[in-house]
């Protein structure tokens, strides 16, 4: 365990993480846990995104959602650049505590993506036909909320090809 793990409870069995009352979460084999993020008054899916032990801790103190960036390899607090931060209004962890849910409020125009649209899974994949469908994504939201490039200037994409 890291010095930052240890703010957490220790995993000691199934019942005492499934049942119990302990914050143990469980970091994968690179020290991240996923996060689902969804409008606390919609419920709309609006990122998905990693934490460390780190992001995790921040987020509970702060109640403002940090994240671990993969790209940048370091902690991100969400609209610290934009304005767009996101108050969490509520934390869930699942029963076996490998993945978190976050419900919260965003700043400003309410985007989350860095593509300037509201939610990150602005686009929809159609059904019933693999090939049909790698060409053909739909896109759910048909407009942007920000221009990206005069919040972001011209940042790196933090998006992993």
């Amino acid at each position: 365990m890291s010095g930052q793990d240890q703010a957490f409870g220790r995993r000691l069995s199934i019942e005492q993480v499934e049942e119990g009352k302990t914050l143990a979460p469980k970091f994968d084999h690179n020290g991240l846990i996923p996060v689902v993020t969804t409008d606390a008054i919609s419920g709309e899916l609006l990122m998905h995104g990693y934490m460390n032990a780190e992001a995790l801790t921040k987020t509970i103190e702060t109640a403002e959602a940090h994240y671990y960036s993969r790209s940048r390899k370091a902690i991100w607090h969400k609209g610290a650049t934009s304005g767009l931060t996101q108050k969490v209004v509520e934390m869930r962890i699942d029963d076996d505590q490998d993945a978190v849910w976050l419900r919260v409020q965003v700043a400003g125009s309410g985007a989350s993506c860095h593509v300037g649209y509201r939610s990150c899974f602005y686009r929809s994949v159609p059904l019933g036909d693999v090939a049909a469908a790698v060409e053909n994504l739909h896109y759910e939201e048909s407009e942007k909320t920000f221009d990206p490039k005069a919040v972001y200037g011209d940042a790196p994409n933090p998006t992993q090809l």
